[in-house]
């Protein structure tokens, strides 16, 4: 195998759920906390990539902490309502890794457990670690930390490692511990975010075919 380890965001890159539960959840949000206020999908997930989710909240939107948790409570309501859908070829090439003895390892922005819970309604391989927006908040993305920690239970050095997502904190977090990225472009055609990621990548996939081939053919 090219890589040892596949390091995964969740969210657009495993699962299609910005679109499906993430938006969704937010516009409804925003129509009793700023209710004169639209918000296309496309502008959702421009603000999610540049300046990023708690940036466009606190700088652009100026949410106060209290509507802050209104949403969060929201959110978490609408997630923990809704299983999102993996996306077609993803779970081929997880059994595939897993079965040829890879370790498969989540870091994201969601709850652990809805991570887990995902995989399991998805009949995907269960992580071997998870990492999601239940710990301390220095050790979220873009800290490394979580890869570090990675390396030290698996005992693996950084090449290797793969980290996928579609956005920004994955590639920074990839880049300061020294870890091949590969940028996950099939959730969206957003072309602004999709030039910077084929700029910054090793890689760039605007399909799932793509990054079989590069997991499994490109050796």
């Amino acid at each position: 195998m090219k890589y040892k380890c596949l390091v995964l965001d969740h969210d657009d890159t495993i699962v299609n759920s910005t679109a499906t539960i993430h938006y969704p959840a937010f516009i409804e949000s925003l129509k009793i906390l700023r209710p004169h206020l639209t918000l296309t999908l496309e502008e959702y997930f421009y603000y999610n990539f540049e300046p990023g989710f708690s940036a466009f909240c606190h700088d652009v939107l100026h949410l106060t902490q209290e509507e802050m948790e209104f949403q969060t409570q929201n959110w978490l309501t609408s997630v923990d309502q809704n299983i999102p859908l993996v996306y077609e070829g993803i779970k081929e090439i997880l059994w595939d890794f897993k079965n040829v003895g890879g370790y498969i390892c989540v870091v994201s922005h969601s709850m652990k457990e809805n991570i887990i819970r995902d995989y399991k309604a998805n009949h995907l391989p269960m992580p071997d670690l998870v990492f999601g927006w239940e710990q301390p908040a220095q050790y979220r993305k873009p800290s490394p930390w979580p890869l570090e920690k990675i390396k030290e239970k698996f005992q693996l050095s950084s090449r290797d490692m793969v980290m996928i997502d579609d956005l920004k904190p994955g590639k920074i977090m990839a880049e300061l511990a020294g870890v091949d990225f590969i940028g996950a472009g099939w959730a969206h055609e957003i072309e602004p975010i999709r030039h910077y990621m084929q700029e910054a990548c090793l890689y760039y996939c605007k399909n799932v075919n793509e990054l079989k081939k590069i997991l499994f053919e490109d050796e």
